[in-house]
């Protein structure tokens, strides 16, 4: 066999059906609600913040690791919002947005051959992370239809060759917010197993019907040994922007600083100088963007309800994961190039969530609702029209 070829252990790799669904939206015209970024405009605060900063020159290297004013700024919001206390000097890394943050972090404390327990159905990027650094990925499902977690097959899961376990909470695709009760379970068999927690709580601020966002690492047990994952990119309405950061005990991050560095460099300057400002934002910013992302969500069940679709609303993030069998086709894949083809609606097909051999999610959907309500309006018009 040539040596002229990809690697094997990427072989597998495939572009992201997220992504691909993006692609084939904007090609047809049609109304985005697969991909997860917002159609309406970020704070006018760090939009000014940012401009300010280019004009001001800001546009050279920073430090590695991230701005120093940029580092206290996420060290503070930690100890405000969680009781937590991050040294900003040694157990924080600004990353090009939360999926550097992933890879940097596993890649920085992962060996081949380890182990990675990861919840089913997962935001797409986790398998691909862990194989990048040679480890194997374990799945423990999530039950529908409240995504619960089986306490006996968790545990399991885990043996001798584990060293990870990734946390979404709140969760991309289910909408599932881990309890404390959960976490303090998966506490108990990180200490049992001498394991570390990847955690992303890129949706931590966007929660419904009185959830709390808990931060796995303020769970007893789960101080020294969890990374903690987040980026402006949800809470700001800023995908664009790739500005994410990872909080980790200084030993892990003595791991982590050096992958980041060789990877990226750098997260764009002026934008960090933004990040104070957007950190900085009040209380009320928060519980105004909640109950903004609370009205979406209720109008883009309203309307599933109305043409035939099963969904349970989702406690938290931007999604929701709606049955399509009432379509009567073939499966999520042909579901979801229906909609964009016929209807004019773009969605995202569930089993792309799920491992391939497991096939599940073949008559679901994934809705992304962080648009504006005059847009949701006009897929539900074309939804009970052209359906």
């Amino acid at each position: 066999m040539s040596k002229v070829r990809p690697s094997e252990r990427t072989s597998w790799f495939t572009e992201s059906v997220i992504r691909e669904m993006t692609r084939l939206s904007n090609s047809l015209s049609a109304i985005n609600l697969s991909q997860g970024f917002p159609d309406f405009p970020a704070p006018t605060a760090i939009k000014e913040a940012a401009k300010a900063a280019i004009d001001a020159d800001i546009n050279q290297y920073p430090i590695t690791w991230g701005a120093p004013a940029f580092l206290e700024a996420i060290a503070t919001k930690y100890r405000d919002w969680y009781g937590m206390m991050p040294d900003p000097e040694r157990e924080i890394c600004v990353t090009c947005g939360s999926t550097e943050a992933m890879v940097a972090s596993m890649l920085g404390v992962l060996d081949p051959g380890d182990e990675v327990i990861v919840f089913e159905p997962y935001y797409e990027n986790y398998w691909p992370d862990a194989v990048l650094t040679g480890a194997t990925p374990r799945f423990v499902p999530l039950h529908a239809p409240d995504w619960s977690i089986d306490a006996a097959e968790l545990a399991a899961a885990f043996g001798p060759r584990t060293r990870g376990i990734v946390i979404n909470t709140p969760n991309n695709p289910t909408g599932k917010v881990f309890t404390r009760e959960e976490l303090e379970l998966i506490a108990g068999l990180c200490q049992q197993w001498d394991v570390m927690v990847f955690t992303d709580e890129i949706y931590e601020h966007i929660i419904y019907d009185g959830a709390t966002h808990v931060p796995p690492a303020t769970v007893a047990g789960l101080e020294d040994r969890t990374i903690t994952i987040s980026a402006l990119s949800k809470t700001y309405a800023v995908t664009g922007w790739r500005v994410g950061w990872i909080v980790a005990p200084a030993e892990l991050m003595r791991g982590i600083r050096p992958v980041h560095d060789f990877l990226t460099v750098a997260a764009a300057a002026p934008l960090q100088e933004a990040g104070v400002v957007a950190l900085q934002l009040p209380e009320s910013f928060y519980l105004q963007q909640a109950e903004e992302y609370r009205a979406r969500r209720d109008l883009l069940l309203s309307i599933l309800a109305e043409t035939g679709f099963e969904a349970r609303p989702p406690r938290g993030a931007y999604y929701v994961m709606a049955d399509c069998s009432h379509l009567g086709l073939a499966d999520d894949a042909e579901a979801a190039r229906h909609l964009v083809e016929h209807v004019g609606v773009a969605t995202v097909p569930g089993s792309s969530f799920y491992r391939d051999e497991t096939k599940l999610g073949a008559q679901t959907l994934r809705f992304a609702f962080p648009k504006k309500l005059e847009t949701l309006e006009a897929a539900g018009e074309l939804l009970r029209t052209r359906l």
